[in-house]
């Protein structure tokens, strides 16, 4: 009768065929290591997506960066997101210390120094590749589910990219989007209810003030030309695959504008790459650390959007490998959608830890080998469950392995050696310089000023005509009075009026004039 061991060996290799794919590490059972139990993870199938999760300090990073070195050796161009700081090591080789011995004896094989061809990219200004994108190539659906507006305030930005693409007025950045709003909410209000219907104000400040609050975490910043060409992303200078490390230190404060840029990455790597269908290596890899930023924050229709993308872009032959504490952390959408499960030690310090832990382990095939649940909280460091999907499809078995230790630097770059490769990388000179062309916001901004200078003409000469119109009215009743103070009779009349009034004014008092007093008879009426 063969021994267990013998069968888990046996099981091992059928499960996990070494022709075509990457090694990790060997498999563990009963407490040993078994060279000849080798895990390596089919190239085919890495199209597949995946997941490498656990507690943190249990070698998620360094099980990110043998999987990533892995991918270059065979050709795969790789792309970072580099949240924690710690994966620019990738472009120095590493050093062999006690440690890398005695895992490399476990595991029977050699270990040599390598480093990668490594571009560092950044959203923010930090030093390294810019990443920009346009709102235009976000386009309104878009822009409204990352904003988070209703069907009603949705309306109103496709209104206005329509407005603004009918007048050849380019949305590029935060700047052109903002004036534009304005624009119709105000000079141009009555053009736009002639051509395309009412615009409620209420919308247009609720859509303002979403926009400042994606300025507040950069978008100002992400947002503009010249827009990045994900094309880049899959040159390489050498028979290795080029590695993108996307700086993100400063990111973890901001997730709307992470998860803004994770959505507009993939969509324009869905837009820009063809269909592949199945390849015997994929066009490139993806790995998001810190996957859980992407979805704390998003709302419903932007989960949505990144559930359809991450179902549709394999087809791209793009592979997604989404990095994170625990399998919890990602919605049941896209882990259903995973085919390869890399699972680090958990720890269950709480209720909800053991309800997380129950959870993952249901996520596993069943195996005769472990107690899943047991086990996942006694992995040790660099130590972690496999599972894959096999050129066929299937789930291979899960096995604990003892992963491989990485070839480049085990550690991060100092700032000299970041600057030197900076300085070496001709897609910083391509994308260093922000280009401010005429957009909608110049454009918009001199059509106010000229309708300003209309309505202040208008205004002006409004005014003058009044002012005519008064000092006229005042002429003509001064020539009236001149002209009765120079009739002989108008001035006769006056007087006698004059006369009349005071007599009569004296009679109320009871004051009678002297009867003795003889009036000259001067007037026409005798008086």
């Amino acid at each position: 009768m063969a021994k267990k061991s013998d069968v888990f060996v046996s099981k091992i290799n059928e499960g996990y065929p070494s022709k075509g794919s990457l090694y990790l590490g060997a498999g563990i059972f009963d407490g040993e290591t078994h060279k000849d139990a080798s895990v390596s993870i089919p190239l085919s199938t890495l199209n597949r997506h995946g997941l490498i999760a656990g507690a943190t300090g249990t070698g998620k990073t360094k099980t990110l960066q043998l999987l990533t070195e892995s991918l270059s050796e065979a050709g795969v161009p790789v792309v970072l997101m580099d949240i924690k700081g710690d994966l620019s090591g990738l472009a120095e080789p590493g050093e062999e210390n006690d440690k890398i011995k005695e895992r490399t004896k476990a595991l029977g094989i050699d270990w040599k120094p390598s480093s990668y061809p490594v571009e560092f990219l950044s959203l923010s200004k930090e030093p390294g590749v810019r990443l920009r994108a346009t709102i235009a190539e976000f386009g309104p659906v878009l822009i409204s589910r990352i904003l988070e507006l209703n069907d009603t305030q949705s309306s109103v930005v496709s209104l206005v990219f329509k407005y603004c693409d009918d007048l050849g007025l380019p949305i590029l950045d935060t700047k052109d989007f903002k004036k534009a709003l304005q624009y119709i909410n105000d000079a141009g209000k009555e053009e736009l209810e002639k051509e395309y219907g009412t615009v409620s104000s209420q919308s247009i400040s609720i859509i303002l003030r979403k926009l400042i609050e994606l300025e507040g975490q950069g978008g100002e910043d992400f947002f503009g030309e010249p827009s990045f060409d994900v094309n880049d992303l899959t040159h390489s200078e050498s028979k290795k695959g080029n590695v993108s490390v996307i700086r993100l230190t400063d990111i973890q404060t901001k997730p709307r504008l992470f998860s803004t840029f994770m959505l507009s990455l993939l969509t324009e790597i869905y837009a820009s790459f063809p269909e592949e269908g199945d390849l015997e290596k994929p066009k490139l890899v993806l790995f998001i650390d810190e996957a859980h930023l992407v979805f704390d924050e998003a709302s419903s229709d932007l989960l949505k959007q990144l559930e359809t993308m991450v179902r549709l872009i394999r087809s791209k032959g793009v592979g997604i490998i989404f990095c994170t504490q625990s399998p919890t952390d990602l919605p049941k959408e896209i882990l259903a959608q995973l085919g390869l499960k890399i699972q680090h030690a958990l720890r269950a310090f709480t209720a909800n830890d053991r309800k997380a832990i129950k959870t993952a382990s249901e996520n596993y095939p069943e195996t005769e080998f472990y107690d899943t649940k047991e086990v996942i909280t006694e992995l040790g460091i660099g130590e972690a469950f496999i599972t894959a999907l096999s050129p066929k499809g299937t789930p291979t078995p899960l096995v604990r392995t003892l992963l491989a230790p990485p070839a480049s630097r085990m550690g991060i770059l100092n700032p000299d050696e970041l600057d030197a490769k900076i300085k070496k990388s001709d897609l910083v000179k391509k994308y260093q310089t922000t280009l401010d062309r005429e957009s909608a916001h110049e454009m918009l901004s001199k059509k106010m000023e000229t309708i300003a200078d209309e309505t202040e003409a208008a205004e002006e000469e409004s005014g003058e005509k009044k002012t005519k119109n008064k000092r006229t009215k005042e002429k003509e009743d001064s020539s009236f009075v001149e002209a009765l103070s120079k009739n002989p009779l108008a001035r006769e009349v006056g007087r006698t009026v004059a006369k009349e009034v005071t007599r009569g004014l004296l009679g109320m008092l009871g004051v009678t004039p002297k009867r003795g007093s003889k009036r000259k008879k001067t007037g026409l009426f005798g008086f």
